[in-house]
């Protein structure tokens, strides 16, 4: 069966259009032009001091906002990949929106950051092959049983009959007294781990951060801490509640082109396989093995683990298709009347997943249009800059916009920023990351991803209350997602970057059906062909976030306050560090 993939360099669009029929609705498939439009419609007014942040405020606009997320996430843009044809429209038409509000370069005379990609794309004609100690093999197929790839910039690679090696939660935390690598020797063998931490598994609110995830539950971590005790290979065993997905979001997500920064080693220190399992193929191979799964899984969480050989062997090969090119970050800058060389700045991810593989001739939908995730945050960029245009004076400090590539595959663009950034780190006083607006309606909340961070949550409960609104932790902290976004680049240098959104308590007093749509969201959109513009959208409701969004900044922009991280954050001492230098 010959398979069209997701194109590199060529038009994404025309040839998913030519493949797929998809219903001709104005909403979700007419594009803007890139010219924008009505930007010259904003005249700052002369205001008293009370009322300026409001005016300007009322420059952030439903109709431009959908305009925006319209040709973002049009079949024309083809689910905007990094390094397709999709990206060159995509920074063409941010460029000239940030250039027709009159805003700067950031990087120089220049709008774009390049970001050395390249494209890793494992052939799905493979599969995991299981062999137990009596010789039985168990063959699982790639994309419905197993996904695997790898980081190496090599063309073969994979197990070859690698020894299946328990290694629990994959953890080495000395902090938490914690190491389930000890006295495991893993060296050329594959770990099998499970997802998440041990906190969220038992409940306990003394046991890692308790039901609140931590970096060492991210399936990142796990790849990395293998690679660092010199595995070949790492597996994660699914499972939803603790992931956070389905199955159908790794599937999805980890098929196809793969996008990694270009290292000059090729990643030669990463693992040979990273690979996913779904939790009925894990129970079926640790039966193959006499093992009890569910059992060791509980006392997985109560401890590190202790050495128990499985007594299997995996081989997957994997043959890669590679591509190198260059991918962009865009942004732009309002520069500070007073500090110009201190920035607050706003962020959010341009890019999705593309299109999907698809046989050649087929009819469907194939399209990522990634109309929530993210072309709502990125078009919220263009409506919070107008915002600041329609201040009668610039802000005292600059005020940065940044468009970022690749967070769909690990945060790429923001990694590469934050390697190399516009303004240096210590001298970026904080942010706010905008990943999906809130469509689901208004509320009288505001939830926090990362509740109790930093003294940015202060600042934004004082602007919510402009709005009647509160500030409420985040409803699933087991999920992780602070760590699944690009705020989190910057983060780990130490700067404060608020995100925010949305809420849980419906104004109208419906909160169920704030829920219900969070929660079909999740189900049915999210990394989906569905992610598309619907009717049911509350405008009103993302256009609430954004002017509270913008208060903040200007609130930060306008002051000589420098939010610091909480007591006992993780990042704290970097950003004391950083700051002292």
């Amino acid at each position: 069966m010959h398979i069209t993939r997701t194109p590199l360099f060529i038009a994404l669009a025309a040839l998913a259009l030519s493949a797929c029929s998809k219903s001709e609705d104005a909403t979700t498939t007419t594009a803007a032009p890139v010219e924008p439009a009505a930007v010259e419609a904003i005249e700052p007014a002369p205001v008293s001091a009370e009322t300026t942040a409001d005016v300007a405020a009322a420059a952030i606009s439903g109709d431009s906002l959908m305009t925006s997320i319209g040709a973002l996430a049009s079949d024309e843009f083809g689910g905007r990949a990094p390094m397709s044809e999709g990206e060159r429209l995509t920074l063409d038409f941010l460029e000239a929106e940030f250039k027709a509000l009159g805003l700067e370069p950031m990087f120089g005379d220049s709008y774009r950051q390049p970001v050395p990609l390249v494209s890793i794309e494992a052939d799905s004609d493979t599969a995991l092959t299981i062999t137990a100690a009596d010789g039985n093999t168990t063959v699982y197929a790639y994309g419905a049983d197993a996904v695997f790839g790898t980081s190496r910039v090599v063309e073969e690679t994979g197990l070859d009959a690698s020894e299946l090696v328990w290694a629990g939660y994959g953890i080495v935390a000395p902090e938490y007294d914690w190491n389930d690598y000890e006295g495991l020797d893993v060296a050329g063998k594959t770990v099998v781990v499970l997802v998440n931490d041990p906190g969220y598994a038992t409940g306990n609110p003394d046991l890692f951060n308790g039901n609140k995830m931590t970096y060492y539950g991210r399936w990142t971590y796990k790849y990395e801490e293998a690679a660092r005790q010199g595995a070949a290979g790492a597996i994660i065993v699914h499972q939803t509640e603790p992931a956070s997905y389905g199955w159908n979001v790794v599937e999805g997500s980890w098929t196809g082109p793969q996008f990694h920064l270009a290292s000059a080693d090729g990643n030669a220190g990463n693992l040979a396989l990273e690979g996913w399992v779904r939790h009925e193929v894990a129970q079926e191979i640790f039966t193959a093995a006499g093992k009890d799964l569910a059992a060791m899984t509980a006392a997985a969480a109560e401890s590190s683990v202790t050495l128990e050989p499985l007594g299997v062997t995996a081989t997957a090969p994997i043959r890669n298709t590679l591509e190198h090119a260059e991918s962009f970050n865009i942004g732009a800058v309002i520069p500070g009347a007073e500090r110009p060389d201190e920035m607050f700045i706003y962020m959010g991810h341009w890019d999705h997943l593309g299109v999907m593989p698809h046989e050649d001739g087929a009819e469907g939908d194939f399209i990522y249009n990634g109309a929530e995730d993210n072309a709502s945050g990125t078009a919220a960029l263009i409506e919070v800059a107008r915002a600041f245009k329609a201040l009668p004076t610039a802000p005292e400090r600059t005020v940065g916009f940044l468009a970022v590539t690749a967070e769909e595959s690990g945060l790429l663009g923001s990694k590469a920023y934050a390697a190399n950034p516009a303004w240096p780190m210590n001298k970026t006083v904080a942010g706010i990351n905008m990943d999906v607006l809130n469509f689901a309606g208004l509320v009288n909340d505001i939830e926090v991803v990362g509740f109790g961070g930093s003294e940015m949550e202060d600042i934004l409960a004082t602007e919510a209350k402009h709005y009647g609104r509160t500030l409420t932790p985040e409803a699933t902290p087991e999920a992780g997602y602070y760590y699944r976004s690009d705020h989190f680049n910057f983060a780990k240098k130490g700067v404060p970057i608020l995100y925010a959104k949305g809420g849980t308590v419906a104004r109208d007093g419906d909160s169920q059906a704030i829920a219900d749509y969070k929660a079909a969201y999740r189900a049915e959109r999210y990394h989906g062909v569905a992610d598309e513009i619907i009717d049911d959208w509350d405008i009103d409701a993302a256009v609430e976030d954004m002017r509270l969004f913008f208060r903040i900044g200007l609130n930060v922009a306008d002051s000589d306050q420098w939010p610091a991280w909480n007591e006992g954050n993780e990042f704290k001492a970097i950003r004391d560090a950083s700051l002292a230098e």
